[in-house]
């Protein structure tokens, strides 16, 4: 059998079946060295509910759409405002340099909603900087406030066309549209990721992780 001493600690006592059987206890001595059940340890070693809280499966798969607003607003920013700073500052990086290096290799008119429609599907996934993209090509390359427009060669009989001397061609115009439509399916990942991510998740003691470290 099992007592507790006035320090809260356990020692083992053995004891008679007969006495036993009958309740008596008195004879009982103190067994010392014998180790205690595995039972008992395994219930000592169980983690804190206090210090380590199991998150409730429904919150986990909770949707917060302000998570995924603010994703689209800047790429990373659903993360932050929910208190996950460190992931939504490496999606953050991950999305924007994407996008930059897009319009590095190919230009800033590699972000056209005219000419190039289904790739700016995409690409508006981005959030406001696409569509700023977009604006910067039609008010300062197209309108020819950047450059005097020059006159591309066309096919008899059809009109005449002029594009601005800082229009990308070729490949290089192609892999800079196709960066930053990949920039803008990378994404929509990270603004769905921030809507149901749970709030200040990023911490080592949160969530599931955190409990199964207390177990080892």
């Amino acid at each position: 059998m099992w007592r507790a001493n006035a320090k809260g600690m356990r020692h083992r006592y053995t004891v008679g079946l007969s006495a036993a059987a009958r309740g008596d206890f008195s004879q009982s001595r103190e067994a010392d060295g014998i180790p205690e059940p595995r039972a008992l340890r395994d219930s000592a070693d169980q983690p804190d509910p206090a210090k380590h809280p199991v998150p409730d499966a429904a919150s986990e798969t909770s949707f917060r759409p302000l998570g995924a607003i603010l994703g689209w607003v800047f790429p990373g920013l659903g993360h932050i405002a929910s208190g996950n700073a460190k992931r939504g500052i490496m999606a953050m990086a991950g999305v924007l340099l994407l996008f930059f290096g897009g319009l590095l290799v190919g230009g800033v008119d590699c972000v056209d909603r005219t000419e190039d429609r289904l790739w700016f599907f995409g690409q508006v996934c981005c959030g406001p900087i696409a569509i700023a993209a977009d604006k910067v090509n039609e008010m300062q390359l197209k309108s020819g406030a950047a450059a005097p427009l020059i006159e591309t060669a066309s096919y008899p009989g059809q009109p005449k066309v002029f594009v601005s001397p800082f229009k990308g061609i070729a490949h290089a115009n192609e892999f800079g549209t196709l960066f930053v439509f990949l920039a803008g399916l990378l994404n929509i990942c990270v603004l769905l990721d921030a809507a149901v991510r749970p709030p200040s998740s990023d911490g080592p003691s949160s969530g599931r992780r955190a409990v199964d470290g207390g177990a080892a």
